[in-house]
């Protein structure tokens, strides 16, 4: 765990401190050339008189603009994680317990992966805890896949297997056949661009699906929390407390593990098109909402200019998202907010802009625009001590010391095998793959988006560098 080095995808960094002397290179080069042809009289004059005005109208701009777009330091650290090190299950099993649920959104042809995945998350948590698990599915179970997830889970657990209701998933019931056809063919320019899963209708129908319509659904009603779960995901580390009950405890509202960059042919006009709802809604600028923005030091007249031409992933004031999201396969989160008013209108906002067809708008920056948006940023939450790991990316933390391991636990004893402690380790039983792959992912966007909860930032010279903080409150550990 600990730091990261990377070399930096954005490489803007350096670029963008270096601007200034840069714009003066150019001047004293234009300078020079002058002089030596022997024309230095009028134009000399001329040049000084154009760039000194906006030299100096730049400069001034400048921190104002920086100001503006900060993101203010706190004054201590205000995302601690919840445990350090392992406690006993059979104490904290016993606790007052949060009214919640598993979700996995799954098909009858992954019974393996699902399975998989439920035998993982109930040996590492739910063998103790016991929370209902909920499959969701466009189409009838079949018998086999309910008998074989039925059987994967532990015998006080509640297993339910429901048909998402008409209404819910594919198209917006408003859209009519042409315009159907329409969303289709703009899929399958997608496809041919490119962008992955493109052409994938499904996929499409998924990502609307999950920005919204899956908050919506009866079967959720009763319930306040949930854990989304996917199939073939590892849980890497024991989770020996309630997470639902410490989210509520905290005053929390999302949860997540991993944050990475969005793909920009995806979604190039989602950051504008929220931009647009937030300033319709009058909803003011947040530490959190400046946490989005990429640090530009282009002139005033260049950011009007990219904010009038609405130019891609820029907002109506010419800033950029710097294309950070959280990964939303992962995510443990209240439900009164996902289907209380504010989310739902700005869903509805979205969904009535086609964006979800005309472009492939995903769940995981529709959540992540929504809750930098809508929420103060410290009921977001980084779950930095649960080891996660789905396709090629996770994050398995370090293990916290020895004497926090609880080796003589009996709840405990049959955890196998652990990855040895390290410095700042927050985790409980971590088995790290590093022999397969980097430990954890490029921490670029960790950083950057839990910049308004984190006193412990790192320096510039060490983002320059590529060296991120693992998570927030753990500024020391050992780069891996």
């Amino acid at each position: 765990m600990g730091y990261h080095r990377t070399s930096s995808r954005l490489g803007t960094l350096p670029l963008a401190f270096d601007l200034p002397a840069r714009i003066g290179q150019i001047l004293m080069l234009q300078f020079r050339r002058l002089r030596r042809s022997g024309r230095n009289g009028r134009r000399i004059k001329l040049l000084l008189k154009i760039a000194l005005p906006l030299l100096v109208l730049y400069l001034i701009d400048l921190p104002i603009h920086l100001y503006r777009t900060r993101v203010v330091r706190p004054h201590q650290d205000l995302d601690q994680p919840f445990a350090t090190g392992c406690l006993d299950p059979s104490v904290t099993a016993t606790q007052p317990r949060e009214n919640a649920t598993f979700v996995m959104l799954a098909r009858n042809s992954e019974i393996e992966g699902a399975k998989a995945t439920v035998a993982n998350i109930e040996r590492q948590f739910n063998r103790w805890f016991h929370y209902p698990i909920m499959f969701l599915n466009d189409a009838p179970w079949s018998e086999e896949f309910k008998d074989v997830l039925s059987r994967a889970v532990s015998n006080r657990t509640e297993v339910r297997f429901e048909v998402i209701e008409k209404g819910k998933w594919g198209f917006p019931e408003e859209m009519n056949e042409k315009e159907k056809t329409k969303a289709r063919l703009q899929m399958k320019k997608q496809g041919e661009r490119g962008v992955g899963y493109g052409d994938m209708e499904s996929y499409h129908h998924m990502c609307r699906f999950y920005s919204g319509e899956f908050y919506n659904l009866e079967a959720l009603r009763p319930y306040k929390w949930y854990w989304r779960l996917e199939p073939s995901v590892r849980y890497s580390c024991a989770l020996t407390y309630d997470p639902f009950a410490e989210m509520a405890r905290h005053n929390k509202v999302y949860g997540w593990t991993i944050a990475l960059w969005e793909v920009g042919d995806t979604c190039p006009s989602l950051f504008r098109t929220t931009d647009d709802y937030r300033i319709e809604k009058g909803i003011s600028r947040t530490p959190a909402w400046n946490a989005l923005l990429q640090v530009m030091w282009f002139p005033a007249p260049v950011r009007w200019f990219l904010g009038l031409f609405r130019v891609r992933e820029h907002d109506n004031s010419g800033h950029k998202w710097n294309m950070c999201h959280y990964w939303s396969n992962f995510e443990i989160a209240n439900l009164d907010f996902f289907r209380g008013r504010e989310y739902q209108d700005y869903f509805r906002y979205l969904d009535s802009k086609g964006g979800f067809y005309s472009e492939r708008w995903g769940d995981a920056p529709v959540h992540t625009l929504a809750v930098h948006m809508l929420l103060p940023p410290e009921k977001i939450h980084h779950f930095s001590d649960i080891g996660y790991e789905h396709d090629t990316l996770w994050q398995c933390p370090g293990n916290a010391p020895m004497d926090q391991q609880l080796l003589g636990n009996k709840a405990l004893r049959d955890m196998g095998k652990m990855t040895l402690p390290s410095e700042g380790g927050t985790g409980c039983r971590c088995k790290c793959q590093e022999n397969k792959r980097r430990r954890n992912i490029n921490s670029h966007c960790t950083s950057e988006l839990t910049r308004p909860v984190a006193f412990h930032r790192p320096s510039w010279w060490e983002r320059h560098n590529g060296v991120y903080h693992y998570a927030v409150n753990n500024p020391n550990n050992p780069r891996k």
